[in-house]
């Protein structure tokens, strides 16, 4: 494929802070990196600047007064460039900037989705100013990128009928390099952490209300470690408390460290609502780490299948949740299968690269 001296813009909506370095931070940095291997310019428009990881290895034009969408709308104006292509991360979709942007640069655009969907999804009235916007402005987006299956067919539910001839399917990938991997399991009781940002929509106050209904035995013991900060911890903090289980959770706070962290747990708990990859239930897998998550959001890949991989459950079905925790507790319910295999074959950093690249040949 012909790849050379092509000069490329990428615009992501994505804030860089170097004490929230995660999956897309690297693969930013690997994807910028191979497309100089093959003579490929990147301009990358961000919200802020960045002088962590490799982000001074970057060619950054951010602005602190206005959008990614604006700023790169004026630098173009100014500097006409010869984009070959105009690749979005985090923007929102089928806006008057993609038509105002195919007008200007003829460009190939390609909008890669990333966004969570409401579980009972969108409002009506949203529902159908969705698909407005998707009959305006989709015919100016070359191709839509998924990040999983789920995410593919909500583009369409979205947007509209016509746009599915343009939809692919591209996996996150994360950096197995860096994921320790647990070798046995625990001796006496499993240990379990949850770790996610700490928001309602990550289910964490129904782990706290299926704990709460496990037998007294098991509750004088279990321990569950919550990793991640965000808006709801006070309000799970005041849970733990109100229910009388404050001895069993830790709020052990945020960490830059989580890759090393999975493999000294058997399992992680994770009850979330709504997600799009999901990078904890593969990042906990690859670390041979068993999980137990939701059918609608946490195994949005469906890469668990339930008492072979993992165990899964309703989403808000706290019944289910503790009836699985109870069971585990007591040795009733096991797995031993190694999982970090299947997930080097699915969803290794190098293969997204790859296939990103591959879009602009």
């Amino acid at each position: 494929m012909e790849l050379n001296n092509k000069i490329i813009a990428v615009l992501c909506n994505y804030e860089l802070l170097p004490e929230r370095v995660g999956g897309m931070d690297y693969f930013f940095w690997q994807f910028d990196k191979k497309c100089k291997e093959n003579n490929i310019q990147v301009d990358w428009f961000f919200p802020n600047a960045a002088t962590h990881g490799n982000y001074p290895d970057l060619t950054i034009y951010s602005s602190a007064t206005q959008n990614v969408e604006t700023n790169f709308l004026n630098f173009y104006k100014e500097n006409k460039i010869a984009y070959s292509h105009i690749v979005s991360h985090f923007l929102e979709l089928c806006t008057p900037f993609f038509k105002a942007t195919k007008q200007l640069t003829q460009a190939k655009i390609v909008a890669v989705d990333h966004n969570p969907r409401p579980l009972n999804g969108y409002p009506f009235g949203k529902k159908i100013k969705k698909k407005i916007k998707g009959f305006l402005y989709s015919k100016y987006i070359d191709e839509f990128l998924g990040v999983s299956n789920y995410t593919a067919s909500e583009l369409v539910k979205d947007f509209g009928f016509q746009i599915k001839s343009k939809i692919k399917v591209i996996h996150n990938g994360i950096l197995l390099e860096d994921i320790q991997v647990r070798t046995s399991n625990s001796q006496n009781k499993p240990s379990f952490l949850t770790a996610s940002h700490l928001r309602e929509s990550k289910g964490i106050q129904d782990l706290i209300q299926a704990v709460f209904l496990l037998p007294k035995t098991i509750k004088e013991e279990i321990v569950i470690d919550i990793y991640g900060d965000g808006p709801y911890k006070k309000q799970l903090e005041e849970q733990v408390v109100r229910l009388g289980v404050e001895k069993i959770f830790q709020f052990m706070g945020s960490s830059s460290n989580l890759k090393s962290i999975y493999c000294k747990y058997d399992y992680l708990i994770h009850p979330s609502y709504e997600e799009t990859f999901c990078y904890t239930v593969v990042e906990a897998l690859a670390a041979n780490t068993k999980v137990l998550t939701t059918n609608e959001g946490g195994n949005v890949l469906r890469i668990i299948t339930h008492l072979e991989n993992g165990f899964l459950f309703d989403v808000q079905n706290v019944k289910q949740l503790s009836f699985l925790i109870a069971e585990i507790w007591t040795g009733n319910l096991k797995i031993t299968k190694k999982t970090r295999e299947d997930i080097e074959k699915r969803f290794s950093l190098e293969k997204m690269v790859n296939q990103h690249i591959q879009l602009l040949s």
